[in-house]
């Protein structure tokens, strides 16, 4: 954990620095955003099976040009992703690493909190019973890189408490999500 917020700590700041992370990893902006739709509680996954059902929108922030790390770069993302059918919305934030081909395929892998409003215990057999208001997330990402701004990529992402509380049934979304960089 503690690396994690030094991590991000080092980005923000770094964000303040300026021309000398420009040099690092040029790109159109320090900013981009992404944002797509998600098959909510997916069987099969990570969590392994499904009680609650719809669709999640989900939007994102990327914040910073980042810092080189094995051969890629960390920074920091903000977002939330919000259920259509009344079921568990979260809202996150993570240390992510990307790496990019040269062809414009990227992978990124994260982890961080997330905050949810759904069920902590087994009261409501419809609803996953997450444990604790606070979650670990953890995202995963497979995109392409269409230009120096716009991207299209598959998305993951697994909440659950990690069993640090009795319930952790875990929820998995998956889907695909439009980026764009300012």
């Amino acid at each position: 954990m503690r690396l994690i917020l030094a991590a991000l700590s080092l980005v923000w700041g770094g964000m303040l620095a300026g021309p000398a992370l420009a040099q690092v990893n040029p790109s159109p902006s320090r900013i981009e955003v992404r944002g797509g739709v998600l098959a909510h509680d997916v069987p099969g996954l990570w969590s392994g099976f499904k009680l609650e059902s719809g669709v999640d929108i989900n939007a994102e922030v990327l914040l910073g040009q980042g810092l080189p790390f094995l051969g890629g770069t960390i920074r920091p993302a903000v977002g939330a992703s919000v259920n259509t059918g009344g079921y568990t919305s979260r809202a996150y934030i993570d240390a992510r690493w990307e790496i990019e081909g040269p062809s414009g395929i990227f992978f990124g892998i994260g982890l961080g909190g997330a905050v949810h409003n759904g069920l902590l215990d087994p009261t409501d057999p419809d609803m996953k019973a997450l444990g604790s208001r606070f979650l670990f997330h953890i995202p995963v990402e497979l995109g392409l890189r269409l230009d120096d701004r716009r991207s299209i990529s598959i998305y993951f992402e697994h909440v659950s408490n990690a069993f640090l509380a009795n319930s952790n049934e875990g929820l998995d979304s998956i889907g695909v999500r439009y980026g764009y960089k300012f």
